[in-house]
């Protein structure tokens, strides 16, 4: 009887400490670093699906007239070096690549804001069913960006700051040196709301 009180005691004094540690936000570290990953892997996943619209995107529009097929060289160029940023295992905690990442997919952005602008001039191609199409599902790709990026600039946050205010510094200091601070985009006023992206597509 005597042990089996022992052994009743020594399993709710662990209980009790894993409590006590937790509510410590002892797991605070490594499960915020985790939501921050994944809130990454989204916005590569978007970024992704916006390049692998551009080819068809592009194959649509080409009934521009000659002197404006130089946005269309943009585009594709802007996409190619989109698609070939070296991206490092280590680019959450590599500023200066997460730089190169979000610099090159804004050039793309920026391209891709050209073209739809230069349809306009184009009645018969910005009407035409496969061009709005394509034009839809970019919409919702931008849009699907600003959101995974503002997410994620939000995580990044979060688990920065868990890393240098208590209890989190002492956590780091103890439990995980080996953590440091990830790289975030430099947001804009529009993606600290959500964001709503319009090209003007004309009503069907």
């Amino acid at each position: 009887m005597t042990h089996f009180l022992r052994r009743s005691a020594s399993v709710a004094a662990a209980i009790g400490l894993a409590l006590v540690l937790a509510a410590c936000g002892i797991n605070n570290i490594p499960s915020y670093e985790q939501n921050a990953k994944a809130k990454w892997a989204e916005v590569q996943s978007q970024y992704k699906r916006r390049a692998d619209l551009v080819p068809n995107l592009v194959e649509t529009v080409k009934g521009f007239a000659e002197q404006e097929r130089q946005v269309l060289i943009q585009v594709t160029e802007a996409r190619a070096k989109a698609t070939q940023v070296q991206v490092p295992a280590d680019i959450l905690t590599n500023p200066e690549a997460m730089k190169r990442f979000q610099d090159a997919q804004n050039t793309l952005g920026g391209a891709l804001r050209q073209l739809l602008a230069v349809v306009e001039r184009y009645p018969d191609i910005k009407s035409g069913q496969n061009f709005l199409a394509l034009q839809s599902q970019l919409e919702g790709t931008e849009n699907r960006i600003g959101i995974a990026r503002r997410d994620y600039i939000e995580a990044a946050r979060v688990y920065n700051t868990e890393l240098v205010t208590l209890p989190g510094r002492l956590w780091k200091s103890v439990l995980y040196p080996s953590s440091e601070p990830i790289a975030t985009f430099t947001a804009t006023p529009e993606e600290q709301q959500t964001p709503k992206v319009d090209f003007n597509r004309p009503k069907t």
